[in-house]
C-alpha cells in the first residue's frame, strides 16, 4: 500500500471520526445543562480546564454552525450562549468542567429590537438579542460604533456582558439614529444618541451629510 492509500479515510474511519465529534458535542451540552442551562451562567466564577477548540462558529448574520452545519434548534444554541465568554481575543464556551474555544464572525449577538424605558435620569435604550437578552443601554452595557469599510458607515454594537457584543440590526440602527441629537463633547459637536444620564457619540455634527445606514 502506498502512501497515498494510507492516507485516505476508510468509511469506518470517517464514522468514527463523526462520531468522536458529536460524542464530543453531546458531553458539552450534558455539561451546560448541568450548569444550570437557563440564563447566563456565572462563567466569570468557573476556572476550569482547557480543552482546546471545536468545529464551532456563529456567523455575522447570528447563525450557529457546528461541523459546517447550522444548529437549527434555537433552544440548543441559547443553552449555548448561556455559557458563551470571552478571554482576550478568544470566545470560550465554558462549564465548571472544562472550556472550548469556538470561531465568532462578527459579534457573537444580535440586537433585534428596541425599545425606550422611563427613568429618572431620562429615557433608557433597552434592547432585545436574539438570545432575547434584554440589555438596558448604559454603565457596563455601552454602546460602541466602530468604523465601517465606506466613508460614514458605521457599525453599531453593544455591549451585553463578559465582553461579548450584540451588533445592531439594520432596523434596530435606523430606530436609534432616529433618536439621535448632537450634543457638545469636549467642546466638539458630536451626533449621537442618549440612554439615561449616558451619551454615546457616533461622529462629529459637521460629518452628518456622510452617514451611511
Amino acid at each position: 500500500m502506498d502512501q497515498t492509500d494510507r492516507d485516505v479515510p476508510t468509511p469506518a474511519t470517517a464514522d468514527a471520526s463523526a462520531g468522536a465529534a458529536s460524542g464530543r458535542l453531546g458531553a458539552l451540552m450534558a455539561a451546560v445543562k448541568a450548569a444550570g442551562g437557563r440564563g447566563p451562567a456565572p462563567v466569570d466564577t468557573w476556572n476550569p480546564p482547557d480543552c482546546g477548540d471545536m468545529d464551532m462558529r456563529i456567523a455575522a448574520d447570528g447563525t450557529w454552525f457546528y461541523g459546517g452545519t447550522p444548529i437549527g434548534r434555537v433552544a440548543l444554541t441559547k443553552l449555548f450562549a448561556s455559557v458563551l465568554t470571552r478571554e482576550g481575543e478568544r470566545f470560550v464556551l465554558k462549564t465548571p468542567v472544562e472550556k472550548i474555544g469556538i470561531q465568532v464572525e462578527d459579534a457573537p449577538f444580535l440586537a433585534v429590537d428596541l425599545a425606550v424605558e422611563d427613568a429618572d435620569a431620562g429615557p433608557v435604550l433597552v434592547f432585545r438579542t436574539n438570545m432575547d437578552d434584554l440589555v438596558r443601554a448604559g454603565p457596563g452595557h455601552e454602546l460602541r460604533f466602530a468604523p465601517g469599510a465606506e466613508p460614514g458607515e458605521l457599525r453599531p454594537y453593544v455591549h451585553v456582558r463578559f465582553g461579548l457584543e450584540a451588533r445592531l440590526t439594520r432596523a434596530v440602527y435606523l430606530d436609534l439614529v432616529e433618536r439621535g441629537e448632537v450634543r457638545s463633547c469636549d467642546g466638539v459637536p458630536m451626533f449621537g444618541v442618549a440612554s439615561g444620564a449616558a451619551f454615546y457619540p457616533m461622529m462629529p455634527a459637521a460629518g452628518l451629510d456622510l452617514v451611511s445606514v
